[in-house]
């Protein structure tokens, strides 16, 4: 018998019964709906059976709060206390700034210092980052805040930065440390793998309410919201930081009789710093993130600004608040990076010098910061930028909105109406009707197939819960969209990642592009989409799909990119056209990668379905929104913890397949 014969037969041989399994699986799913009548449990979850832990939940923080009592003083008390210290940091920062400090004198107030100058900040800024980097860097940065003061953003800016200097530290010294323990505990290191996945994938929304209760309205609960957002990455990246520091480093600090604690921080911590800068730059990026949600709290700054104009559907001013986010983003990214790659080579061999030899451009900083500050006092245009040299583009966005509505409306309006009639509500129609208990009995299957017992057992769990807790109606609402914008999101963001991976000047076009879609807030995207589109699931599926584009662009370029030459070559050599090497040796090889991809769109997708809950949609997403307004702990937790398992519950499949597939192309 030939090899390929026997080759095929056990392929054959082993997918015979899971084929069997789905057949089955098919034929019990129909028999159970067309079985409605009689078990109409099986169908629809009967109220009655519902566990009501959202009431549990909210009645224990209204204990919490109000009867909780720690001997000295109330649990209440103590939590205000934490906000009472946060706010300190806070107010220097802002302080320094945006708002000044100043003395109160009865009816008028005495300035004890002004704000610093803008046009010092700009001028130190660009000078630290040609310090670390180069000229070309500089200059990025100086634009992105000459922006900021140009178009009439800088005071907000500056509330949104003293926010994020607090929140930033505080985020990234509590990720290192948890992500140390974890390393050192590997029992610690399972334990808090479970709850940093829930609080990378419950939304922001649901754990607001609780922040509110427990550390009240204003810019502390929103900067302890950020935080609690954006630590979770700075665990793992510590993690895996410290796990793939050479063994003949650790060697090393063993030989030099290093103990424990020197080990940590004199040999692994400093091994890792170019990893770890990673953790930071996305504390950064998701405190960012955060700016605009945060403001629903008492944040202020840009993203109250935005969220402002969303509420007034000002599209030209949230657009420019917007891009001042994106902007003061791309420019603390570039610093973080250029930083992590900064040798700190140059500060050996400066022991015997003075301060002031060995901290020129600190001294030469401080004197232009100084000197700036100073000079505003006498000169206000140099401490706050002029208002008559703002421009805005407001007006012209507006209009253009405007203009698009009245001349495209019917174009648009036949193709929202062909998608909602012919592809959106059957799905929707379609998912409403399938029994629960087969949902779960095919999440479980799919589980076994991919991953074993443990895989079927925890995502028939999950899935589960959602039907317990009464959710089930509006979470399939929720996957119908999700599943669609996916959908949409990959068949245009493939083509866009094959495109780039094949062209080395797309590549770079296209990587600017997303790495700036990826950066705007994702209420911005509401605005034009609401004005051309109204309210509705069309409209929040079209902000999902321009939201959830580029990880299916990202994960398809470096999927394809990381084949090695060596097999592209091969297939060259055979007489493959161009062609024949895309649809049978790179497409097949990067699909693992593709998927992971899916799967970063799917959380993508998830994260901002939360959002369009402010465009009328009815799903999990609303329930959060609605438990945040009404002030709703259980109900919001709840409804944010069924969003957090449908995510798990899709990352889990498919990182299963991906790594069983992997295995099969013998790329692990």
């Amino acid at each position: 018998m030939s090899q390929a014969a026997t080759g095929v037969a056990p392929a054959l041989a082993w997918r015979s019964p899971w084929l069997a399994a789905w057949a089955l699986m098919l034929a019990a799913t129909l028999g159970l709906w067309l079985g409605k009548d009689l078990w109409p449990w099986v169908v629809k979850y009967p109220r009655g059976w519902v566990v009501p832990l959202k009431g549990w939940i909210g009645d224990f923080m209204k204990w919490l709060i109000n009867d909780f009592d720690l001997g000295l003083f109330t649990f209440k008390e103590f939590t205000r206390g934490i906000a009472w210290v946060l706010e300190w940091p806070q107010w220097l920062a802002k302080g320094l700034l945006a708002k000044g400090f100043k003395i109160p004198t009865g009816e008028d107030a005495f300035w004890l210092t002004p704000t610093l100058s803008w046009l010092g900040l700009v001028v130190v800024l660009s000078l630290l980052a040609y310090r670390i980097k180069d000229r070309t860097l500089a200059l990025l940065i100086g634009f992105c805040f000459l922006y900021l003061a140009v178009f009439g953003q800088w005071d907000s800016a500056m509330i949104t930065l003293s926010s994020i200097m607090v929140a930033v530290p505080l985020g990234v010294a509590g990720g290192l440390a948890l992500g140390i323990q974890g390393y050192r505990s590997p029992r610690f290191e399972r334990a808090i793998t479970p709850v940093l996945d829930l609080m990378q994938t419950v939304p922001v929304f649901a754990y607001l309410v609780p922040i509110l209760f427990l550390f009240g309205f204003g810019p502390v609960a929103a900067m302890i919201a950020t935080m609690i957002y954006a630590t979770p990455p700075m665990v793992r990246v510590t993690l895996l930081a410290l796990k793939t520091v050479p063994e003949e480093i650790k060697e090393f600090g063993r030989m030099a009789g290093c103990s424990r604690r020197q080990m940590t921080w004199k040999v692994l911590v400093p091994a890792a710093r170019p990893t770890l800068m990673v953790g930071v730059n996305q504390v950064i990026m998701l405190s960012l993130n955060m700016v605009i949600i945060a403001s629903m709290i008492g944040a202020g700054g840009l993203g109250h600004d935005v969220l402002a104009s969303l509420r007034r559907l000002a599209i030209g001013e949230g657009l420019e608040a917007g891009i001042a986010i994106t902007l003061l983003a791309i420019a603390l990214d570039r610093l973080s990076q250029a930083f992590a790659v900064t040798s700190p080579a140059g500060r050996h061999g400066q022991e015997g010098k003075g301060f002031v030899a060995r901290h020129p451009y600190l001294i030469f900083a401080l004197a232009v910061l100084l000197g700036a500050t100073l000079l505003g006092l006498v000169v206000p245009g140099l401490r706050d930028y002029p208002e008559a040299g703002q421009v805005t583009t407001g007006p012209f966005w507006n209009d253009l909105v405007r203009w698009i509505n009245i001349n495209f409306f019917d174009q648009f309006e036949a193709v929202k109406t062909f998608l909602l009639l012919n592809l959106m509500i059957p799905f929707k129609r379609f998912l409403l009707q399938m029994p629960w208990t087969a949902v779960v009995a095919i999440v479980a299957l799919a589980g076994l197939q991919l991953g074993g017992w443990r895989l079927a057992l925890l995502t028939a769990c999950l899935v589960a819960f959602i039907a317990l807790t009464g959710n089930w109606e509006k979470a399939m609402i929720t996957v119908y969209l999700c599943g669609i914008s996916v959908v949409f999101a990959s068949l245009i963001g493939t083509p866009i990642g094959i495109w780039a991976a094949r062209n080395d000047r797309v590549h770079k076009v296209v990587q600017v592009a997303i790495d700036t879609i990826q950066t705007l807030p994702s209420f911005v995207y509401l605005m034009p989409v609401v004005m051309l589109f109204r309210v509705g699931d069309f409209s929040a599926m079209i902000a999902v799909i321009a939201y959830a584009i580029p990880p299916s662009v990202r994960y398809t370029d470096h999927g394809i990119r990381k084949i090695p030459p060596a097999l592209i070559e091969a297939a060259r050599t055979s007489g493959c056209t161009r062609r024949q090497v895309l649809w049978k040796v790179q497409l097949p090889l990067a699909l693992p990668e593709i998927m992971l991809g899916v799967n970063q769109t799917i959380m993508f997708a998830l994260s901002m379905l939360v959002i369009t809950a402010l465009v009328g949609t009815r799903d999990l997403g609303q329930e959060v929104y609605i438990a945040l307004t009404k002030a709703d702990t259980g109900r919001g937790i709840v409804a944010g913890v069924c969003v957090a398992f449908i995510a798990i519950t899709a990352d889990r499949l498919i990182g299963a397949w991906a790594r069983r597939r992997k295995q099969q192309l013998g790329l692990e």
